[in-house]
């Protein structure tokens, strides 16, 4: 079965970097698109970015310039460099394979962002 396990986060203060990974199981991970999201307290929750199997990037208009998505096959995870953040990007991630036509979730890495 699809297992993800994100880990990395924590409290930081505003100008601060975080690095988020997730390990990922059950699934054939170097076809497969990743992608990060959020969700904040009260809201949906929101792509970050993604990355496909040839290593495509796209961003979420709110962290372009300020997180970076990579991946490393060989080790099936997937990673988040968040640089500046923002108390805006307090929130709980989550990492995802878009390929599969099921959404998986783990239990995702709470992100907090003191201003």
């Amino acid at each position: 079965q699809v297992q993800l396990v994100e880990s990395g986060g924590g409290l930081v203060q505003a100008g601060g970097s975080l690095r988020l990974s997730c390990g990922a199981s059950g699934f054939i991970f170097s076809i497969n698109a990743m992608g990060w999201y959020r969700q904040a307290p009260g809201k949906q929750r929101e792509l970050v970015a993604s990355i496909t199997s040839g290593r495509n990037t796209r961003y979420a208009d709110s962290v372009k310039g300020r997180f970076t998505i990579s991946r490393d096959n060989a080790k099936n995870t997937v990673y988040l460099q968040m640089n500046s953040l923002k108390p805006e990007d307090t929130a709980v991630y989550y990492c995802t394979p878009e390929d599969l036509g099921t959404r998986y979730w783990g239990q995702g890495t709470q992100v907090t962002v003191s201003s």
